[in-house]
């Protein structure tokens, strides 16, 4: 039955906003790929902020009914372009593109330290959507100094289209069959009114249509343009989504069983405009194309059926009676709590610690780790270390009280293969009621 009731909150009924909470997230690129789950890739706001400087680790996140996500993993890092800018980070808003049976994975990053002037869009080949994309170099002839924001379209003639830009120019350009290189001269995208940056182009009905975010002062408007021609010139529409609450604005729209969707971000978990969040919600179109302004919500969307795209792996639950050690925190019984026991009090202040041995990493390694907790603060927040080294801060959001279990945080990394992983929780900020930690196999 307790069992039942942690299980439960890996399946949620109701969509809530930002629906990636334990990290942050901004800059969604959707995707609705061959296996029929829609395919989320974001930009990553590493925890602590400096700014956008340290942007880095791309992870992809996943759904088959809009309201439960799985986080599918981290897929590339500064680290690993062997071209990109020696102290790293700037690994800023990507896109993913899917053609002749690979995964085309294009981002933003700068070659030298002096970075708004070495801008190159870079690509990574994947068999796979989620993992194996191995850097391929970058996209000769096109970049520059504040040139950003990849956007990749493929057209009903297979036809693919690279947009980018920034410092108020958007440029667009053929692709050529192998996605690396380009066909003919670049060109700028006519008829669009106050550009900033945020380019992406989807076709409906015949029209295509190109969004990105203007110079709005203080918070950026999502705007759009149309086209009967997928390089333009291009006819501006106005806005379709409005300022939602931090400077930037950075968005994407695709259609899932049936349902046009706007995914964008927002700094509402943090009340900070460098550690954001990715939302959706849904988008209606008049008789004759227009977008309607996105009403932005923050739940309450159900979860659509069941389609048989579910993932489910072998999943093994850990409460707090099997920490090998702890400190700083109170283990007290408490009956709404995981086998009716909790770690009281995590928190930083408590300089509190917990520590679980012999952790299953299965075959692969790969895992998704969960943690079950209760918290009265809006936004309390763990560092997470494996195997002795520090992999990642993760939020803990608002449960309802210190009692109300009902908090859910998870974030998938690879550790050893096995049942020799060591796993530790150090409280970081807010309290928490600490009940549980899981591993689900994530090697398929």
């Amino acid at each position: 039955m307790m069992e039942n009731k942690l299980l439960s909150r890996r399946n949620r009924k109701y969509s809530q906003n930002p629906f990636i909470q334990t990290i942050f997230t901004a800059d969604p690129s959707a995707h609705v790929w061959e296996d029929g789950r829609l395919y989320v890739y974001p930009s990553h706001d590493i925890d602590p902020a400096r700014g956008c400087d340290l942007m880095d680790q791309y992870h992809v996140f996943s759904t088959s009914d809009m309201v439960n996500w799985r986080d599918e993993g981290e897929i590339l890092r500064s680290s690993d372009i062997e071209w990109g800018r020696p102290s790293g980070g700037f690994m800023w808003a990507p896109d993913c593109a899917y053609h002749n049976g690979k995964y085309y994975f294009y981002f933003p990053h700068p070659s030298e330290e002096k970075w708004n002037d070495s801008w190159k869009i870079g690509v990574a080949i994947s068999d796979k959507p989620t993992s194996g994309f191995k850097s391929c170099g970058f996209i000769e002839g096109v970049g520059g100094h504040a040139m950003i924001d990849p956007a990749v379209f493929i057209d009903d003639d297979n036809q693919a289209y690279l947009y980018y830009g920034g410092g108020k120019k958007a440029r667009g350009v053929k692709l050529s069959d192998d996605m690396v290189t380009t066909i003919g001269e670049e060109q700028e995208m006519q008829g669009l009114h106050d550009f900033h940056e945020a380019t992406w182009v989807f076709k409906r009905e015949g029209i295509y249509y190109l969004t990105y975010s203007d110079n709005h002062h203080g918070n950026n408007n999502l705007c759009y343009a149309t086209s009967d021609h997928p390089l333009g010139p291009w006819n501006y529409q106005g806005t379709y989504l409005e300022p939602t609450g931090c400077e930037t604005s950075h968005g994407s729209v695709v259609e899932y069983r049936g349902q046009w969707y706007a995914f964008y971000h927002s700094d509402d978990l943090s009340h900070a405009g460098t550690l954001r969040s990715i939302c959706w919600d849904p988008i209606e179109f008049t008789e004759d194309g227009l977008m309607k302004v996105v009403v932005q919500t923050r739940n309450g969307h159900p979860a659509l059926e069941t389609n048989g795209l579910e993932k489910n792996g072998d999943l093994t639950i850990y409460g707090i009676n099997k920490a090998s050690e702890f400190k700083g925190a109170e283990k007290v019984e408490q009956a709404d709590a995981y086998e009716k026991t909790c770690l009281k009090n995590f928190s930083k202040e408590n300089n509190s610690v917990v520590v679980f041995d012999e952790v299953d990493g299965f075959k692969t390694g790969k895992v998704n780790l969960g943690i079950y907790y209760a918290t009265p603060d809006k936004l309390a927040k763990c560092i997470l270390l494996v195997n002795g080294e520090y992999v990642s801060l993760l939020n803990m959001v608002f449960s309802g009280s210190w009692r109300t279990f009902d908090g859910y945080a998870n974030f998938t990394l690879l550790m050893e293969p096995g049942k020799n992983n060591r796993i530790e929780l150090i409280a970081s900020s807010g309290n928490v009621s600490l009940e549980a930690i899981s591993v689900e196999d994530y090697s398929f």
